[in-house]
């Protein structure tokens, strides 16, 4: 960023820029912005200006505010997002998620709340009932992960989640699905689903997480058999 010394501008003015730096990919996904005493400089402006600008930017969807951590990008062009979930294949997403979700397993121990629990007993259930029903099953399990995420109440990471199970929506990923999930399977990843929920709702979380790394080696086993097919 270039040193602004023109007159003091608002709160509006500095997310203006700081957005068109995004934008252009000045600033990349994931990049840390610098801290606030720094930004002040460079835009000659106060730090409270820099936070308002800052707060704005994160109500839409640009960036994430992490206290004690720093401002992070989190804007994505919708063609690079597009290309990325176009070009994937499950055994890629099931990558993806050994990256991440043992470790989502941990802080919904930590973070989760009783409610959110509920929720995810709920789905353990509505997964459980439809053992015949791979399509169904699937809804519910896609909603039983993305429960998971939303117990962390991390941001960035639901919406990383997201767009990792947006995946789902593929051609492939249907095939697999639908030469994957017949009754023994389906029984088998209701028993590891039903292990994480329990081990979650104890607050054990490296329990929690050891099960998730158990389950999500389940599932890329099956659709390596499936890919062999």
């Amino acid at each position: 960023m270039n040193n602004h010394s023109e007159q003091r501008r608002s709160s509006a003015d500095i997310a203006t820029l700081i957005r068109q730096e995004i934008v252009k990919g000045n600033l990349s996904f994931h990049e840390r912005l610098s801290p606030e005493r720094k930004l002040a400089e460079t835009y000659n402006v106060a730090r409270g200006t820099i936070r308002e600008a800052l707060n704005r930017l994160e109500q839409d969807g640009l960036v994430k505010i992490q206290p004690g951590s720093g401002t992070y990008v989190i804007y994505q062009s919708h063609e690079a997002s597009a290309s990325a979930i176009e070009d994937a294949n499950p055994l890629e997403m099931m990558d993806a998620r050994f990256a991440l979700e043992p470790h989502i397993c941990r802080l919904a121990v930590l973070h989760g709340r009783r409610s959110e629990f509920d929720e995810l007993e709920k789905l353990c259930a509505r997964m459980e009932d439809k053992l015949h029903d791979p399509t169904a099953f699937a809804q519910a399990d896609t909603e039983f992960h993305r429960g998971l995420a939303k117990c962390t109440h991390n941001g960035l990471l639901i919406w990383i989640i997201d767009q990792i199970t947006s995946v789902r929506s593929q051609d492939e990923w249907r095939r697999m699905r639908h030469l994957t999930l017949e009754d023994g399977i389906i029984t088998r990843y209701n028993h590891q689903h039903r292990q994480i929920f329990d081990a979650i709702r104890a607050r054990e979380p490296e329990h929690a997480a050891n099960l998730m790394k158990e389950h999500l080696e389940t599932a890329r086993l099956s659709l390596t058999r499936a890919a062999e097919t």
